[in-house]
């Protein structure tokens, strides 16, 4: 799809580009990434790399799964290990809500949120991150930016506000 827009892509697997999980079945957490060099490889060639979120391999060789939020999981994952500046999600929602907005028409949208304001989120049920991909982002330093797949408007970046948002004095 990517390419019939005339933009060169290629695509991999989890275990393709290197993501190692430990072996806990639907539910695998990713230990490291090996072997980006051909990730990098293909990037410096002009690609867009799509990676299939959701798994990884195993230190036995064995294809694992992330379980739910492996998609963003993995997104945050490739992100930090490639030194990026930030990790864009894009989802059904154009940001993180103070609430569900698809159930409360006056639920208001952050612009900017701490992890930890967003793992409370997350704990009292809000769906719109996994807590891990959070999690890995904080350890990394990796602002997440969750932007709505279908309007193109502003989303909410989640990370470390004093460091990526200095307030003014």
């Amino acid at each position: 799809a990517v390419e019939a827009l005339g933009v060169p892509a290629v695509s991999h697997t989890g275990a393709q580009v290197g993501i190692i999980t430990d072996n806990t079945h639907t539910k695998a957490k990713i230990d490291r990434i090996v072997g980006m060099d051909r990730l990098k490889s293909d990037l410096d060639d002009g690609n867009v790399v799509i990676v299939a979120g959701f798994q990884g391999i195993d230190a036995q060789g064995e294809i694992t799964t992330l379980g739910r939020g492996g998609s963003d999981t993995t997104a945050v994952a490739l992100a930090a290990w490639l030194k990026a500046d930030r990790c864009q999600i894009f989802t059904d929602v154009d940001g993180v809500y103070d609430r569900d907005p698809r159930i409360y028409s006056d639920a208001t949208r952050f612009g900017q949120i701490s992890y930890a304001k967003m793992m409370t989120l997350i704990e009292n049920g809000a769906q719109v991150l996994h807590d891990r991909s959070v999690e890995l982002a904080r350890e990394h330093g990796i602002p997440i930016e969750v932007l709505s797949a279908f309007t193109g408007d502003p989303g909410t970046i989640v990370g470390d506000l004093e460091s990526y948002y200095p307030t003014k004095t």
